[in-house]
């Protein structure tokens, strides 16, 4: 496809990872970050994968060959993403598919409330570690309940890691539940009715997984229904001219009856003023995620685009996406990347750490609180 002639190759990406672990950055290490777009299931790491298979006894099979993986080197290798048919280079529908059969073969090792509260700790840990004060978590439940997990063990082992992360690692954070596209609105709206009893711990409704021909306003009676019930409403709007800004409008205009709160992606909408004016005066942000992109965007359009949403005024906050099946790249690796090619200064990080707090839907508190620490960073 056109749009990847430019992209860089896996070879490249990791080569640029590596450079990543070299760069000492002391301005991004210290300041309080706000994660407002990170996929729990994103974090599976190989190490875990490996750890919770062997520990609820089943095997491992690559998601495409079916080949049972002998050990943690072989799963390891494959894991940022399955080999290319042809050579080093993916196409971005090979790619796109190879994400997803690594992501979702990835929830069938997560079988007991043990594994999705060591799964959730493994996050705030490495939260921690990058300053990352508050953070709204990602989850997937449909891809959990087919697999047979139940909303206790669930939710009860994402709770207790949330509660440990506050107490033991001053990392406060809440959850945005996901609809997968690819599955029906009936299947959303059965979610939706059942994650009510733990309406307590979700603090948002939100839409991912694959976007091709699945535009938002399919599931326009599940959101207008979470909206009336209090829920702050976001949506993916992946990047791309596979996925046309028509999603984004109807994201920004029309879920929920009046518009989402926020939006998750959505980097193309450069390409419709008319749909960029709107989101800067409707005042709504953008999670961005520069990594993600540029394994299938032309690598210096990626770092333009995100330029001309910051000079226009647009919020933006920086996140991870999915770090485990993306070179190890985190909220940290992800603001380097975003410093280097963008060119931003320490005031501008300043600003995105800002937005980000504006963004968020954390208490008045705790936005204060990270506020006044980043102003005494200045």
């Amino acid at each position: 496809m056109a749009d990847v002639e430019n992209a860089l190759p896996i070879a490249s990406r990791r080569e640029l990872r590596l450079s990543l672990d070299q760069t000492r950055d002391p301005f991004i290490e210290r300041i309080p970050k706000v994660e407002l777009h990170i996929h729990i299931e994103g974090t599976l790491t190989p190490e875990l994968k490996w750890e919770f298979a062997q520990r609820n006894a089943m095997p491992l099979k690559h998601p495409r060959t079916g080949t049972v993986f002998s050990s943690l080197a072989e799963l390891q290798d494959s894991h940022d993403t399955m080999k290319a048919s042809n050579g080093d280079r993916m196409d971005n529908a090979e790619e796109t598919m190879s994400f997803f059969e690594a992501y979702y073969g990835g929830f069938l090792v997560l079988k007991t409330k043990r594994d999705y509260f060591d799964l959730a700790m493994h996050y705030f840990e490495r939260a921690a570690r990058m300053n990352v004060r508050y953070c709204e978590v990602f989850f997937d439940p449909q891809g959990h309940t087919r697999t047979g997990v139940t909303w206790e063990i669930m939710m009860g082992g994402f709770r207790e890691a949330q509660e440990k992360a506050w107490k033991e690692l001053k990392v406060e954070s809440t959850w945005i539940m996901c609809f997968l596209r690819d599955e029906s609105p009936e299947s959303a709206m059965e979610h939706y009715v059942a994650a009510l009893e733990y309406r307590h711990m979700i603090v948002g409704i939100g839409l991912d997984s694959n976007e091709d021909q699945r535009p938002p306003v399919l599931f326009e009676e599940v959101f207008a229904r979470a909206r009336a019930d209090g829920f702050c409403i976001t949506a993916h709007c992946d990047v791309g001219k596979t996925y046309p800004v028509e999603h984004i409008r109807q994201t920004v205009s029309d879920l929920g009856r009046t518009g989402a709160d926020r939006i998750d992606h959505g980097l193309n909408v450069v390409d419709d003023p008319a749909v960029m004016n709107l989101i800067r005066e409707k005042g709504l942000g953008m999670t961005i995620c520069p990594w993600s992109y540029i394994r299938h965007q032309p690598f210096d359009e990626v770092f333009e685009r995100i330029r001309i949403l910051f000079d226009a005024g647009i919020k933006i906050a920086i996140g991870s996406d999915d770090p485990a099946f993306m070179e190890d790249t985190w909220i940290h690796e992800n603001l380097l990347i975003a410093r280097k090619y963008c060119k931003f200064t320490d005031g501008e990080i300043l600003k995105l750490a800002k937005d980000a707090v504006d963004m968020s839907w954390a208490s008045d508190e705790v936005k204060r609180d990270i506020l006044q620490e980043l102003e005494a960073r200045r």
